[in-house]
């Protein structure tokens, strides 16, 4: 399904004077995001690729590439970093890869507020916005990389979520500016319950040119790592932490023995081989009760920041690039045969539902759980590694979840349907046919546009479009 020659020269004729890249080891690159985590997908995903990169640097440069393409039918698939995990921003049809990496002002910085275009980087973001005593909610493990606009487009939540949910939880993004892909596109300002139209929907009903997010208060995170003999006891206590709202957290995640010793190199002075942890980042002016609950607990601290010498903290990663899918990441450079899956533990019986997982599968599925807070509640979210033998087998394990009761956000599934959504969106799906018509936009990752009869009902209340 590649755009024909013809279309694309006269696009390419169209766009004369725009940053055009269209070396094929180049344009392959920039078409690919880290889909390789899925065995499955790297399978089905490994030869796709974009004709050509667009990189436009102005709202008026992206409106030129989408009347063009739309005038000859060649699809358009909008990119950030490509840090996502699942060939969200793959340009399965071909094509036009548009690049929004060099569209990344930091426009305006308010109290609670900060308007930026979609390439900003999110450590960028909080870098300007910290000199103003305030940073970003939320953010993935992949913070040093990952755009705010891809964040938006393809992720969920992650480092903030104990303390603030999803990014689809209202509040959470104050308004995206999108423009539609029509014979003379629009300029659309979302807001509101307008704005789950095109939150995590992987840019197939517009592209985002501005995001306004809330911010903050910023602290010098302290760095904790508590240790456990067994997985299920780490659980029980991050699941008492996370209800104790007066310490303040910002990351809070178990990791079940042998993945701490065998993948977290830098730290593995601090962490015996047969020992579970539990990750956290903890504000400066809280430590002294997390000391007192983790006595209470009788949990030991492996690790702490604020009390490390420079020396011992020298080359050691922030920990969250330890917790979310860095876990998985780190796992894969010591052991490519790994995968993982994304689990739903529901509340209110999530430890319950953890400790009847951790002992159906064993070593053959290491648990990793991320503590988020929805509605109040405190719940977790698995990142499980799993020991890959075959797709068949992987199937069997991801039934054997939904059997206990856990659903999965299947990872091996580049559609927002099979993946992350579980079900069809119609907010998305209506916005799409409005914004746009011809479906040129990052074709083949929504099913209800080319299968209007398609749906998938999750088991339980969706809460999370995937996890990161």
């Amino acid at each position: 399904m590649t755009a024909t020659q013809p279309d694309l020269k006269s696009v390419l004729e169209a766009l004369n004077g725009l940053a055009i890249e269209d070396n094929p080891a180049i344009v392959k690159q920039k078409s690919r995001d880290f889909f390789w985590y899925s065995p499955v997908l790297k399978k089905q995903l490994e030869q796709v690729t974009g004709d050509v990169v667009v990189t436009p640097t102005s709202e008026e440069e992206i409106i030129r590439v989408l009347k063009a393409c739309y005038a000859h039918d060649v699809p358009v698939t909008v990119r950030g970093a490509g840090t996502g995990n699942y060939g969200q921003a793959m340009p399965l049809a071909g094509g036009v890869v548009l690049n929004l990496a060099e569209f990344n002002k930091i426009k305006e910085i308010g109290p609670g507020r900060v308007v930026c275009e979609p390439g900003a980087l999110i450590s960028a973001i909080d870098e300007e916005t910290r000199k103003t005593g305030q940073e970003l909610r939320l953010h993935p493990s992949t913070y040093r990389t990952a755009t705010i606009g891809g964040f938006i487009a393809g992720g969920s939540g992650g480092i903030g979520s104990i303390r603030w949910g999803g990014l689809r939880d209202l509040g959470n993004v104050i308004r995206v500016r999108v423009i539609t892909m029509e014979e003379e596109p629009r300029i659309l300002d979302l807001t509101g319950a307008d704005l789950p139209k095109v939150v995590h929907a992987y840019g197939t009903n517009g592209v985002i040119t501005e995001v306004e997010m809330p911010l903050t208060a910023a602290y010098d995170w302290v760095d904790v790592i508590v240790g456990f003999d067994d997985f299920v006891d780490g659980a029980r206590f991050a699941d008492a932490l996370g209800q104790q709202d007066g310490i303040l957290l910002k990351e809070l995640g178990v990791i079940s023995a042998p993945i701490p010793h065998d993948y977290f190199l830098r730290y593995r002075s601090y962490i015996k081989p047969d020992q579970s942890v539990c990750v956290m980042m903890v504000a400066p002016f809280a430590m002294p009760a997390l000391v007192a609950f983790t006595e209470h607990r009788k949990a030991p601290i492996l690790f702490r920041s604020d009390t490390a010498t420079p020396e011992e903290r020298k080359g050691l990663p922030p920990v969250f690039e330890l917790s979310w899918n860095h876990t998985t990441l780190r796992g894969l450079r010591v052991d490519n045969t790994i995968t993982y899956l994304q689990v739903l533990y529901p509340y209110p019986d999530q430890i319950a539902k953890v400790e009847t997982i951790a002992k159906l599968f064993g070593d053959e599925v290491p648990g990793h759980l991320e503590f988020v807070r929805f509605d109040g509640n405190v719940t977790c979210f698995g990142l499980p590694v799993v020991r890959y033998s075959s797709e068949e087998r992987l199937e069997e394990i991801m039934r054997l979840h939904e059997d206990a009761g856990c659903p999965i956000f299947n990872p091996h599934r580049y559609t927002l349907e099979e993946g992350g959504m579980k079900q069809t969106d119609e907010a998305q799906l209506a916005f799409k046919r409005e914004a746009d018509p011809k479906g040129l936009l990052n074709p083949g990752k929504m099913i209800a546009w080319d299968d209007p009869d398609f749906d998938v009902t999750a088991d339980g209340p969706f809460l999370f479009h995937g996890l990161r």
